[in-house]
């Protein structure tokens, strides 16, 4: 028997056309250049599987050439399913790798009409690496036996045994390359739909055991393609290929996990979340059912050249139908027939539905193109005529009837298939709803314009005039043309009001021309257009504007914007998916339509508590956090969303000198005077000489220019600033004012009402002209003075006084030389009045004692444990689960407790509490595996500092309070004892070694301990710790292999800051539950829930915001089978069980 030569390996896909992937003018990087072979030794712990030996020949020549290519079917057309390539040539030969240029491995190469690949042995099912043959741009020799394949980005160099052998490699590449250039062009030939087109059914970053980076996967048709990353699939160039007819997927045990399995080599992946290894799970079984599909019902219907393009769109090979309206269409028009519903259009596939498809059935559809048999019968149907209707003729009373009495089986077989057929009809008696992608009706307008040729990214650089050309443009029917003067007939372009993103106008004299706008498209494109009249820009803006914008966001055009457009985004309770909204940039604030819900609120940008870029540079996301709101903006398109960056980040900068001009807070107060107030307030209220002393002058300049650039991204941290050269910055800051801060209109009478003897009537002056300050202004100087009176309250240590400080800040705010003493009178009153002048009450004034009060006892614990704290109190808190969508960056007082915190994070994602939603913030420890529910009254600065880089707080429900909260009520007694199993943390040579294990022991809690027992009959306790001075963990570690699954963890700090650490197990969940209700109540006097009703005060939306489950905190289910997972399970059945 003969054996082959060579084995049959998986079906390679279509050639990639790198032209197709770029935009124009877009370069590829070459920083890269020389790791292409990177995978030869980072991937060699790739296992490949080998063929049967039955199959394959134990020694292949080194060479073999294979003759022309088959002819193209169906007119160059494929029409079934992909073959395998014809092999050009296949061999051995050495490789050069990026190591060096003297070390070369030897491959199995192999190159077919659409791509080379080469393999570690001629047995791999599996190559090493692919490149597509429509990649290569030239093939040259380098020198003895050595010649070089050359791509736009990449170049791989091989050496052949002999200089005939490296002519024919030479050759065969040649050869190949010339004729893929030449089906390149006839494909051309068909506008709609070129071969190697397909888009991948998904595509994105996957774990792959055996890899230490996360590789690109895409699932095109029936082949998974493995990519180093984006970027080399962008350029076509990947590691290999998966022929799914050969392949199957399953869930792996791992709950992130699946295993794509082949005769050859089982693969392993790790997705980011279960939804999307749900959805790589998804896509898969399509391929595979792609893979096993059939051709023929395909193959006969395109052999009608009509039914060789889609009916809707006119892309080539539609490999759909609809069955019932007899036309073929696309798998993307597929989608949005089903979208119609089964009752307006009933779609089938040609390869996967075998069964649906009669021979009268293709006939029909073959028909429908070829012939007017059915031509009447489609348009009665669509006129609304009844497929049940009576005919008139008690014998054949139906349509059908007629039909198959006349022998006509066509008509038949369309009528079947129209029965429940629906035809839609517009409501009688109100107007159609506007539908959210529906242009305005069409604007016209033309002139002459500037125009500079179109850029595939941002203007960084002015255009000179000299750049633009004069062309005559013309608005109309939703398309943008532009000719070469006003009586040319062909436009030298046009840009289609539908691929319009977004329209952004420049400030004047940007560029050559002193007006000009920028209009970014869909493609990824961007052309600048300019005129000298302001008028006519600002018509012809208007004009295109809407021409693209939909009647939905038509309010978004009353005022005039500096960027107006389209973005994908995700905002309140839509999480899940991100949806499409219209944005407007008007000065400082961002005006926002969303497809659904009324007119959103602008955003003020200088407002904003935080605006930050997250993601990696592929999936950037725009976070911007306002009060009680939070927007993602994501960057689908890189070049518009770009501009939309800078120009937003721009607008929620300092724009100015003035006050107003400044980034503000909630209160109005300037985010450079706040930030510098609060770090001197944690870290400088006991610094001697605090603003009395000077910084240093380069160092406080450099801090001062960085606040008023964006003091928003500045964070001030103890060791990197000294607090003198922040209050010299803040100093600095406040006299260089141009109006001043008491300003220049009222500054003469502040310093008159200073010479006023009567206080009470002094006091009432104050108060009148601080009413008479800008609002900004009022609360800076109100800001301002409550910090000074802080910074007094600490004179004994700091040696300033409010005589002092008034010497300091007098002539600093009030813009003077320090002669007028006057000026420091003013401020010297203030602090002193300070209660009387600002309305201070005694709430207000109680929570600023007891923040200051907590700071100085944290930095006290803090300089005694040798550790020291960073400046500004923001904390990042998640909402239900640990996710960069989830997150928020909250300013914490030291006065704010969890209960607090938990509304707040609840206000600003709009999520509303039911009666028996216990909503509550917990302390997640990863490290430890726990986590420990926030008592309502806890306050969150000392946990915020005391939270280690493993540890972040979460907001969710706490699923078992209503059970515990049941046993407290129904429970005798205040105390609580039973056996548990109790395992110490020991320290071995200071290594915080575990040690020990799981031991039976006698548990007895009180009002004032937790007593250990060796046993139930022991009188005397092993150890006994004070029960307030603990903090209890719901969970133990898996590594400590804990008994069962009801742990927790309990630690215990000791007055010199030592920790010791405890693990208890129960028996049930019960259990669990009791012991931790019991610590509850014993901690904080019974009150383990607020009573008051403030929880359920607020509007209750109906959809419900996540279903995060308590835990696991990560990893398997497995994993975490000793987590505290059960806890979460149904509250009531505690009441089973009672």
């Amino acid at each position: 028997m003969t054996k082959k030569e060579e084995p049959p390996v998986s079906q390679v896909p279509r050639a990639v056309r790198v032209a197709s992937l770029l935009s124009e003018g877009e370069e590829l990087s070459g920083d890269d250049q020389g790791d292409e072979d990177e995978d030869d030794h980072a991937y060699e712990g790739i296992p490949n599987g080998g063929w049967h030996t039955s199959s394959l020949s134990s020694s292949l020549s080194s060479s073999l050439l294979i003759p022309d290519l088959p002819p193209h079917p169906m007119d160059g057309l494929p029409m079934g399913p992909t073959p395998s390539p014809p092999v050009i040539k296949a061999g051995w030969l050495d490789k050069n790798p990026p190591q060096g240029s003297y070390i070369y491995q030897k491959r199995w190469v192999r190159l077919d009409t659409d791509h080379l690949r080469y393999f570690d042995s001629n047995k791999d099912a599996y190559s090493k690496r692919f490149v597509p043959v429509a990649c290569i741009s030239r093939v040259a020799a380098i020198g003895d036996q050595k010649f070089e394949v050359i791509t736009n980005n990449r170049t791989f160099a091989f050496r052949a045994e002999s200089d005939v052998e490296r002519k024919e490699w030479m050759q065969a590449l040649q050869q190949a390359v010339a004729e893929q250039r030449a089906r390149a062009r006839l494909s051309s030939a068909y506008p709609l739909g070129v071969q190697g087109s397909e888009p991948p059914d998904r595509a994105g970053s996957l774990e792959l055991r055996g890899f230490k980076n996360k590789l690109y996967v895409a699932v095109v048709g029936d082949k998974v393609q493995l990519y180093k990353n984006l970027e080399e699939y962008h350029l076509g160039i990947g590691i290999t290929f998966i022929d799914m007819s050969v392949g199957n997927v399953k869930e792996a045990a791992d709950r992130r996990g699946f295993d794509l399995t082949t005769p050859y080599r089982i693969f392993s992946f790790s997705a980011e979340s279960e939804l999307e290894k749900e959805q790589w799970l998804e896509a898969m079984q399509r391929a595979i059912a792609e893979a096993l599909s059939t051709w023929e019902v395909a193959e006969r219907i395109w052999a009608v050249a009509p039914n060789r393009f889609c009916a809707d769109c006119g892309a080539a090979q539609p490999d759909w139908a609809s069955i019932n309206l007899c036309v073929v269409i696309c798998k993307r028009c597929a989608g949005e027939h089903r979208g119609l519903g089964a009752g307006v259009s009933k779609v089938r596939s040609l390869k996967m539905d075998r069964k649906v498809w009669t021979e009268t059935l293709i006939e029909a559809l073959c028909a429908a193109v070829t012939t007017s048999d059915l031509a009447e019968t489609q348009a009665l149907l669509g006129c609304g005529a009844g497929v049940n209707c009576f005919s008139g003729d008690p014998e054949v009373p139906t349509p059908l009837a007629l039909a198959e009495q006349a022998g006509q089986t066509l008509q038949m077989e369309f009528l079947r298939n129209n029965r429940t057929t629906e035809v839609p009809r517009l409501d009688s008696m109100r107007p159609p709803e506007k539908h959210y992608s529906v242009v305005l009706p069409t604007v016209s307008h033309s002139g002459f314009l500037y125009k500079t040729a179109s850029a595939g990214k941002l203007l960084q650089d002015r255009r000179a005039r000299e750049e633009f050309s004069r062309r005559w443009c013309v608005l109309s029917d939703g398309v943008l043309s532009y000719y070469e003067n006003e009586r040319a007939v062909t436009p030298n372009g046009e840009i289609r009001a539908s691929e319009i993103v977004c329209l952004a106008v420049p400030t004047p004299n940007t560029h050559g021309f002193e007006h000009t706008f920028e209009v970014y498209t869909e493609g990824e494109r961007l052309y600048l257009f300019g005129l000298e009249s302001a008028e006519l820009a600002r018509e012809w803006v208007k004009c295109i504007a809407k021409a693209f914008v939909p009647p939905l966001a038509e309010d978004l055009l009353a005022r005039d914007f500096e960027r107006l457009g389209r973005l994908p985004y995700k905002a309140g309770l839509s999480l899940q998916r991100a949806q499409e909204g219209w944005f407007s940039l008007i000065g400082s604030e961002l005006h926002a339509v969303f497809p659904e819900g009324p007119c959103e609120e602008p955003l003020q940008l200088r407002k904003l508590q935080e605006l930050s870029v997250q993601g990696d540079s592929e999936n950037q996301v725009l976070v911007l956090v306002e009060r009680r709101r939070t927007l993602y903006i994501q960057g689908e398109r890189r070049l518009d969303f770009t501009g939309w960056l800078g120009a937003i980040q721009k607008a929620a900068a300092s724009s100015g000198d003035t006050l107003s001009e400044q980034q503000l807070g909630d209160s109005d107060i300037p985010v450079i005077v706040y930030r510098c107030v609060d770090y001197i307030t944690q870290c400088g209220l006991t610094s001697e000489g605090i603003y009395r002393k000077c910084g240093q002058t380069s160092k406080t300049q450099r801090l001062l220019e960085s606040l008023r650039l964006d003091a928003r991204s500045v964070r001030l941290k103890e060791g990197e600033q000294h607090v003198d050269d922040v209050s010299s910055a803040l100093k600095r800051f406040l006299r260089d004012l141009p109006d001043g801060l008491f300003t220049r209109v009222q500054r003469l009478a502040w310093l008159e009402a200073s010479e006023i003897e009567d206080e009470e009537e002094k006091v009432s002056r104050y108060r009148g002209l601080l009413a008479r300050l800008p609002p900004v202004n009022r609360a800076t100087v109100k800001a301002l003075i409550s910090h000074l009176y802080c910074v007094q309250c600490f004179s004994d240590t700091n040696q300033m006084n409010t005589h002092n400080l008034a010497i300091v800040f007098g002539p600093t705010l009030f813009q003077t030389d320090g002669q007028d003493y006057k000026a420091g009178r003013v401020v010297e009153d203030l602090i002193s009045h300070y209660v009387m002048v600002f309305s201070v009450d005694e709430e207000e004034l109680r929570k600023q004692r007891e923040e200051i009060t907590a700071i100085v006892k944290m930095r006290v614990a803090g300089t005694a444990s040798g550790t020291q704290h960073a400046g500004d109190f923001i904390c990042t808190v998640y909402l239900e689960e640990k996710k960069a969508e989830t997150e928020q960056h909250v300013k914490i007082p030291a006065s704010m407790t969890a209960e607090e915190l938990t509304l707040e994070i609840l206000d600003r994602r709009n999520v509303g509490i039911r009666e028996k939603d216990y909503w509550t913030c917990f302390e997640v420890n990863e490290r430890e595996e726990a986590e420990r529910p926030l008592h309502f009254a806890e306050k969150v600065l000392p946990i915020l500092h005391g939270l280690g880089t493993d540890s972040y707080l979460v907001v969710k429900k706490h699923q078992s309070m209503e059970a515990m909260l049941l046993y407290l009520a129904s429970h005798v007694g205040e105390t609580k004892h039973g056996m548990m199993k109790f395992r110490e943390d020991r320290s071995l040579l200071g290594l915080g070694l575990p040690s020990g294990g799981f031991h039976d022991r006698y548990f007895i809690l009180n009002s004032s301990c937790l007593r250990l027992y060796k046993e139930v009959r022991s009188h005397r306790p092993e150890k006994e710790w004070p029960v307030r001075s603990l903090k209890v963990y719901l969970g133990v570690k898996k590594k400590l292999r804990p008994p069962t699954c009801w742990g927790f963890t309990v630690v215990h700090e000791t007055e010199k800051h030592e920790k010791q650490q405890w693990y208890l197990c129960c028996e049930t969940q019960m259990e669990l539950r009791e012991w931790f209700a019991t610590f509850l109540f014993m901690q904080h006097d019974g009150l383990v829930w607020p009573s008051e009703p403030s929880r359920v005060s607020r509007a209750v939306p109906e959809v419900r915001l996540g279903s995060v489950s308590l835990i696991p905190l990560r990893g398997s289910e497995n994993e975490m089978r000793r987590s505290v997972a059960a806890f979460t399970a149904d509250p009531l059945s505690l009441l089973r069980n009672v």
